[in-house]
């Protein structure tokens, strides 16, 4: 039985227990519900002990692998510009739809906050919350100083997410210059942390059924059905949003930069496509993608460099993702963003998008960050990550769209 079957039967099964605990004030239904609850805790946390030393790893190892000079150092600036400008549309433009969307989904705010540990140090702990029960809103000017931390251990170690982020970026800028000895030596350190971060979250995703059953077990005894309804809103928004931003983004980028016909950068995305539909994984649709590139004749430093390059780093469909969920989240527990708050997202999202671990369900695990950076309790991704299959076929498949768009775009700027 695979994870992803085990894990909706723990959904399910959670939701049923809650369900039938609803309304009883016993002490044996209190008790369940209470250590439901520790449980649930227990594995958002064994989540969240992961986020930082995995995105960081993971945003050095791919920045700093690229290099500076020649040809290819030119074609991967502009491959990664080119990036960057498709993540921030695409998560600036499903923030601007998404938030007066999930406005409409009603959700008791109170009994929403089930899913979160009772204690003075649960979900909330990392906000700051003043009296009317809103996140502070911090100065335009503090929000860019408090980008460059003057200690990144200890903004690590507070978990002040986008900082860390930065300085990961910086070292991993510096580190592409740095002579290949002494560079590649650093690689394999990093890369040896990242690969043992990314095999520590598949350890507890094995635990992801009875993590996710003590997540619905509280949520469904405080408010039943309400959740399930907000739940299946958030996936017809985010596929829905998926779906456009391929239509509307991806495609006319890869038809004019790549100077293509319609028809023919359809046929030219369709097997890979087809692949990551039905996979859930980028690097799997890579060899599809290989295939129709040399097929098309594109320059061999874009089907041996950037192809890679893209299936390994580049999520498009994780800015969509990301965005929607955090937003969701914000929804979910009735936090109002700021837009200072909201510009945090989208900037650490474009960032997070090049640090997601190569699983199922690893746009999910990497909101962990994104959550923290904007203050909302990480325990909200246990119920999207029980219900991310569906998410995951969209989101996998434009991230095979975004680095097929890549490819075809650079076909000509490679010259």
């Amino acid at each position: 039985m695979s994870l992803t079957t085990r894990v909706l039967i723990g959904l399910v099964a959670g939701f049923a227990l809650g369900l039938a605990l609803a309304g009883r004030s016993s002490v044996g239904a209190t008790a369940v519900v209470a250590w439901s609850a520790a449980a649930g805790t227990i594995f958002i946390n064994l989540i969240r002990m992961t986020a930082i030393p995995l995105v960081t790893a993971l945003l050095v190892t791919s920045v700093g692998s690229m290099t500076t000079t020649g040809a290819l150092g030119k074609v991967a600036a502009r491959a990664m510009g080119l990036a960057v400008i498709l993540l921030t549309i695409a998560a600036a433009g499903s923030a601007a739809i998404a938030r007066p969307v999930l406005a409409r989904i009603q959700i008791d705010q109170t009994a929403a906050r089930a899913l979160a540990p009772s204690t003075a140090s649960g979900v909330l702990s990392g906000a700051v919350v003043p009296a009317d029960g809103r996140p502070s809103t911090p100065r335009a000017a503090q929000w860019f100083i408090d980008l460059v931390p003057s200690n990144v251990l200890k903004a690590a170690a507070d978990d002040l997410m986008l900082p860390t982020i930065v300085f990961a970026v910086l070292f991993g800028i510096a580190l592409s210059g740095v002579a290949d000895t002494p560079r590649a030596a650093v690689l394999g350190v990093v890369r040896g942390i990242a690969d043992t971060m990314q095999r520590l979250v598949s350890m507890v995703l094995t635990l992801a059924p009875a993590g996710v059953f003590a997540l619905a077990v509280p949520l469904a005894a405080r408010i039943g059905v309400a959740a399930a309804g907000a739940v299946v809103a958030y996936i017809v928004l985010v596929v829905s949003l998926t779906i456009a931003a391929c239509a509307l983004l991806l495609y006319p980028v890869g038809i004019v930069l790549g100077r293509l016909a319609p028809l023919a950068f359809i046929t030219f995305c369709a097997p890979a496509q087809a692949v990551a539909f039905a996979s859930r994984s980028s690097l799997a649709s890579l060899p599809a993608m290989l295939e129709t590139a040399e097929r098309a004749r594109f320059p061999l430093i874009v089907s041996s460099f950037v192809l890679p390059m893209a299936a390994s780093t580049f999520r498009f469909g994780a800015a969509v993702a990301q965005t929607v969920g955090v937003l969701f989240v914000a929804r979910f527990y009735g936090v109002e963003l700021s837009a200072s708050q909201l510009t945090t997202l989208v900037v650490t999202v474009i960032f997070t998008t090049f640090a997601v671990p190569g699983i199922p369900g690893g746009s999910i695990l990497a909101m962990v960050p994104v959550l923290r950076a904007v203050n909302l309790p990480a325990e909200g991704i246990g119920i999207l990550l029980a219900v991310d299959t569906i998410p995951d076929m969209f989101r996998t498949t434009a991230n095979v769209t975004g680095s097929l768009t890549l490819a075809a775009a650079l076909r000509k700027l490679s010259y």
